[in-house]
């Protein structure tokens, strides 16, 4: 798991135990103890892990801040993979607050499968009303708890659209039966932005390797598809059931390109927008809609936007983590070549960590520009550790007639730029 963003604020472990141990009548700002209760994911240690069991244990739960932070400490656990927390992480599953008990199901995923673990338990708490349904079976599927099938069946019909899209993945990962899975291809095209993510992670449960192209076709971040490409290609290719050249390659080179022309776009206008509008609407957190602005720019206004382009980022962009990656990819995409230094300084080598998406959009802009300078800069990405940078970079110099890159790319100890290299 990606820990990039976990460590936020400059405590130590000891101050972060006293904050959480200090009763929130006693603190200035009940947010404390939250925030000294997340920051001990930074913390694997046995006097962590006590501290939060402590925590668990010894909570207030009429105090709804107190709640809140009970919920956080199971989540840290889980995070932490704390095995010796699992018998305190079970007692949640009983309880009250539906918030903990979603919590607790989720921390033993985490944790994994180990000869104490209740799974039965955890398939039972389908049985009581007013859940969270979709973490349940989602557990149960990374579980690989086949005896639940029968409990998770009902929920094929559900109303909530994302528990209903989880059970069916569900009931075709465990019955090998897989004739309802259009039902959650469907929603990789919903309106509903979060109907789109979550059923990425449903058809990664599913171990449908089939749905690869169609993923491609998403309107969502591509951290989300890339995802689950990677997820579904590790697992196939192992398997032996698909093919890294034939089944993975050609969908993966698209989706790190990242065209809106590859995708199916959910939205519409009913008015065309106009320059102003577009650029606003590259700050949306629907990326289906920033890619339908995208796709407009490129068509409707290739000769204004760069200036548009130019001055949104220097307004907002430069610090908005999702108009960044757009306004560089869009950029490239109009060969504009003034842009250079911007996607190399600011793109390319951003080391921010949420600006990392933006890396692998400057190398696939700079194959765009055509200006030989990158062939360097490309090259030295590959010494990285971002698989999605060095995969785009891989690209980029394949724009440049430039193979070189392939021969460093060929050790690569990820095996998808080592995959990505091979003739």
């Amino acid at each position: 798991m990606d820990k990039r963003f976990f460590n936020l604020f400059n405590l130590t472990e000891d101050q972060a135990i006293a904050l959480l141990e200090t009763p929130i009548a006693d603190l200035p700002d009940p947010s404390e103890k939250y925030i000294a209760v997340s920051h001990l994911i930074n913390f694997n240690t046995e006097k962590t892990i006590k501290a939060l069991i402590h925590a668990i244990e010894t909570t207030d739960i009429s105090n709804v801040d107190e709640r809140i932070v009970r919920r956080k400490a199971v989540e840290s656990l889980g995070r932490l993979k704390a095995t010796s927390a699992l018998e305190t992480i079970c007692t949640c599953l009983q309880d009250d607050d539906k918030y903990t008990v979603e919590n607790a199901v989720w921390a033993i995923g985490e944790i994994g499968l180990t000869s104490s673990t209740p799974m039965e338990l955890v398939a039972a708490v389908l049985d009581r009303d007013d859940q969270i349904y979709r973490v349940i079976i989602q557990t149960l599927v990374k579980l690989d708890y086949a005896p639940a099938l029968n409990r998770i069946q009902r929920f094929t019909t559900d109303s909530d659209e994302p528990t209903r899209s989880a059970a069916i993945a569900a009931v075709c990962r465990f019955t090998g039966d897989y004739s309802t899975i259009d039902q959650v291809i469907a929603f990789l095209h919903h309106p509903n932005v979060n109907a789109r993510r979550a059923c990425l992670q449903d058809l990664i449960d599913a171990n449908y390797y089939a749905a690869i192209p169609e993923i491609v076709t998403c309107p969502v971040s591509v951290v989300f598809r890339l995802r689950a490409i990677r997820l579904l290609a590790e697992s196939g290719v192992k398997s032996g059931k698909i093919n890294f050249k034939t089944d993975v390659q050609p969908y993966l080179d698209i989706a790190i390109e990242d065209h809106p022309k590859s995708l199916k776009p959910v939205h519409s206008y009913q008015k065309a927008p106009s320059i102003e509008e577009l650029m606003s609407l590259l700050y949306e957190t629907d990326f289906g809609i920033c890619y339908l602005a995208t796709q407009t720019l490129l068509n409707e206004h290739p000769d204004i936007a760069p200036e548009a382009l130019l001055a949104t980022y220097k307004e907002e962009a430069n610090n908005d983590y999702g108009a960044h990656y757009h306004v560089i990819k869009i950029l490239g995409w109009l060969k504009h070549k003034a842009a250079y230094d911007l996607i190399v300084n600011e793109g390319l080598y951003n080391k921010e960590p949420q600006f990392q998406k933006s890396r692998a959009a400057a190398a696939i802009a700079l194959g765009e520009l055509g200006d030989p300078r990158a062939i360097p800069e490309l090259k030295k990405v590959l010494e990285t550790r971002l698989w999605d940078l060095k995969y785009a970079a891989l690209m980029a110099l394949e724009k440049f007639n430039d193979l070189s890159g392939h021969a460093i790319a060929l050790n690569d100890t990820d095996w998808l730029i080592a995959s990505r290299a091979k003739d």
